[in-house]
């Protein structure tokens, strides 16, 4: 059958993904290339635009040397990506400085910029969510602030994807999900906010066109394709961020669908036809990768971190699957243990940088698989503490699915069950990001009439973690003391952060 292949490309922050799917989803090849992060100073983070792009050209020509598929069999090419990077382009197309990803945090006092210039509520109302150092930005105020030359000398800001696009394609596109993600964007309006442009004094020319995410946003180019090995014409739909393109990888594209990821940060992601904002800004809610509805997504910031630190500092050498079973050895509540999982501050719902990491209760009784268990827990709290936000919002939450590489624990799975009060489901393909960017390909190529009936042909589930009554009860009275904690150090955190 001609054209019954797709390419999913997941461009992340340790490297890109790139594979190949039929039209059942299955995979026919993948490749991936790896690239580093440059921190010139203390809280930078930044990347090569092109080391994305030569990944991106790399890994395509491989999965179709690999496959042994024509090329004119491929009907589409999806891009999922790290979301909020900012790449800056003079008028030749050239990227003029590094990338500041997402993870940077150099831009505080912007962000007191653009809530002082915006007002916090009003922000809040348009964007979705209030200024955060993450996002683009504030990152482009600094570089205007830093870097006047380089900000004098741009004629176009794409996000990290858009940029493999544009190589690909030549053309200057993004879409909804990830353009939600810059606070530019009027959430509610799935376009382009002329108010906080205005008052940031941004000018419109400078960012690309939004498009839905599976509309076809451009072409690949002769000169790509050559490269590539792809054909020429190939269509490249517009794609998705990150977290919105694994939502569509693991099938949570419709109203009472959840999914819960632990990798090195968790999320815990609610798809909604409703447009539904926390005014207080303890979650964060973007446009989704289906065209007329939204996302709300509360985060951890050290899930899978505070495993793998617990595990290179103490485990070193126990395999993740030894862990799990010494998790398993201890009963519910880590024998009246906490761990509180702020090794990297707090995003949802504290919204505060300086809280730290802390075991609460530990006494000489305590052994290793204690603390293990006890890590654990603590990172199913917080994710809990996302899941009850979203639920406050009204937010059908009811049908739960993990991903990442902590839903692979038979025993976190188990507590997010007991903690969520529901079934929680696995899907049987791991690439998630790169899968619901092939997904939105195919859509946008005509091989389905939306996306989701295009999940219901291409994404399986594969184990379900049933809850259980008395656990459930047990971890209900646990959270609710694990909630008075933080509220207790609060000011603890606060006075130590200042110290020298």
């Amino acid at each position: 059958m001609a054209g019954a292949y797709l390419i999913g490309i997941d461009l992340g922050t340790s490297g890109t993904k790139t594979v190949l799917f039929d039209l059942d989803g299955e995979i026919i090849a993948s490749e991936s290339v790896e690239y580093p992060m440059y921190q010139p100073e203390n809280g930078w983070a930044e990347q090569d635009a092109d080391d994305w792009a030569n990944a991106g050209f790399t890994t395509i020509k491989a999965v179709v040397e690999k496959s042994g598929v024509s090329p004119s069999d491929i009907a589409g090419i999806g891009i999922s990506g790290q979301m909020h990077g900012l790449v800056m382009l003079d008028d030749r197309g050239v990227p003029l400085r590094r990338s500041i990803i997402w993870c940077d945090q150099r831009t505080s006092a912007e962000c007191d910029e653009i809530t002082s210039r915006v007002g916090r509520e009003r922000l809040t109302q348009i964007t979705g969510n209030p200024a955060l150092t993450g996002f683009t930005a504030s990152k482009i105020l600094w570089v205007r602030k830093n870097e006047p030359e380089i900000y004098a000398r741009c004629r176009h800001i794409l996000l990290p994807k858009d940029y493999l696009r544009y190589r690909l394609t030549q053309r200057f596109a993004t879409e909804v999900s990830d353009a939600s993600g810059m606070q530019l964007l009027d959430v509610p309006q799935r376009r382009w906010s002329p108010e906080v442009l205005g008052a940031l004094d941004i000018d419109p020319s400078l960012l690309a066109e939004v498009y839905e995410s599976c509309e076809i946003t451009g072409y690949v180019t002769a000169q790509a394709a050559e490269i590539t090995g792809l054909k020429a014409g190939t269509p490249v739909v517009g794609g998705a961020g990150d977290n919105a393109a694994a939502a569509v990888g693991v099938g949570v594209v419709k109203n009472g669908k959840v999914f819960c990821t632990i990798g090195t940060s968790g999320v815990v992601y609610s798809h909604t036809d409703r447009i539904t904002i926390d005014s207080a800004g303890r979650v964060h809610t973007f446009c989704c990768a289906v065209p007329g509805a939204w996302h709300v997504m509360g985060v951890t910031q050290a899930a899978g971190l505070s495993l793998s630190w617990f595990k290179n500092n103490f485990c070193e050498r126990d395999s993740y699957g030894n862990l799990d079973k010494l998790a398993a050895s201890v009963p519910v509540g880590a024998n009246r243990l906490f761990f509180l999982p702020y090794l990297m501050g707090e995003r949802t719902p504290h919204l505060d940088p300086d809280c730290r990491g802390a075991f609460i209760g530990l006494s000489a009784m305590h052994t290793k698989a204690d603390m293990l268990r006890a890590v654990m827990e603590g990172v199913a709290y917080s994710l809990k503490d996302s899941h009850d936000i979203l639920r406050e919002m009204g937010i059908d939450a009811s049908a739960v699915y993990a991903c990442g590489g902590g839903s692979r624990s038979p025993v976190w799975r188990e507590m997010l069950a007991d903690l969520f009060e529901a079934p929680v489901r696995t899907v049987s393909c791991a690439e998630g990001p790169a899968l619901g960017a092939a997904i939105l390909a195919a859509v946008g190529s005509g091989l389905y009439a939306d996306v989701p009936s295009a999940c219901e042909a291409m994404v399986r589930d594969d184990s379900v973690t049933q809850p259980a009554p008395e656990r459930t009860r047990d971890y209900a009275r646990l959270h609710s003391l694990y909630k008075k904690l933080y509220p207790a150090l609060k000011d603890v955190f606060r006075e130590l952060a200042g110290t020298t």
